[in-house]
């Protein structure tokens, strides 16, 4: 379809955000979101209702640097305009970086093959003034070598019940990370996680975990154990939203 023919089209968005300030990017009434902002922009730039459909429903003060949003709109607007029209709009701790046009059964979230997300951990005994929106900091040294032992159990098809902050929203527990690993820059300590779904709060929790491990508190076979235990009460802490990051999404 012709960008000045009238009708229905499906369009696919790459979105960047700071979700310090954000209650999480899904909608909720009184609250300031990510979806609700993006939507608000959408409404003034399209003259019409829409509604915008995330690849990944993360919580508040989680970043993305590559979120997917996918939506339909009656426009004639063409496609090369449509990023810097939304911009325009939307405040400066969201930024729409690309946009494309897409088929129709393209949906943001269910045609997902799968999704990355790094979690950052500044390891050093000095905190940060200018990233402290975007890391943990943790003081005491951690052993890397131990915290990927510990993360390679996770890899492969589980049930991931233990890692997940209330389940009652999913019918099924089961997801597959097709990557999970660590690795040191510096003074910086990531986790890099890719998989085909996440439960709520699973990559927070085994963070917090797998720095028990590193801080020597837990050993990397408990990670086996708290799998299989199916028991979120049998995890660790769930590490702080701010250094968590959607940073791609798979097609």
């Amino acid at each position: 379809m012709r960008a000045t023919e009238v009708g229905p089209r499906r369009f696919r968005l790459v979105v960047e955000y700071d979700g310090t300030d954000f209650a999480g990017f899904q909608y909720q009434p009184n609250l300031r979101t990510v979806q609700g902002e993006i939507e608000k922009a959408m409404e003034h730039v399209l003259r019409q209702k829409i509604t915008a459909y995330g690849a990944g429903r993360t919580d508040a003060g989680v970043h993305a640097l590559g979120q997917v949003i996918s939506f339909t709109a009656d426009t004639k607007l063409e496609i090369a305009r449509m990023a810097p029209a939304l911009n325009s709009q939307l405040p400066t701790d969201i930024r729409i970086r690309r946009a494309d046009e897409a088929d129709g059964g393209f949906h943001a979230r269910f045609s997902a093959l799968a999704r990355r997300y790094v979690y950052v951990a500044l390891n050093r005994s000095e905190p940060t003034a200018l990233l402290r929106r975007y890391v943990w900091h943790i003081v005491q040294p951690l052993d890397v070598d131990a915290m990927q032992r510990g993360a390679a159990t996770l890899v492969g098809v589980h049930d991931f019940a233990a890692w997940a902050n209330g389940t009652s929203e999913v019918t099924s527990t089961e997801r597959e990370l097709y990557e999970c690993r660590l690795r040191r820059k510096g003074a910086f300590v990531l986790l890099i996680v890719e998989g085909s779904g996440f439960l709520r709060g699973m990559v927070r929790n085994i963070m917090g975990t797998l720095a028990e491990v590193g801080l020597g508190r837990r050993s990397p076979n408990e990670m086996t154990r708290i799998t299989e235990s199916r028991n979120r009460a049998k995890a660790g802490r769930t590490a702080p939203a701010c250094g968590l990051c959607l940073v791609r999404v798979r097609y």
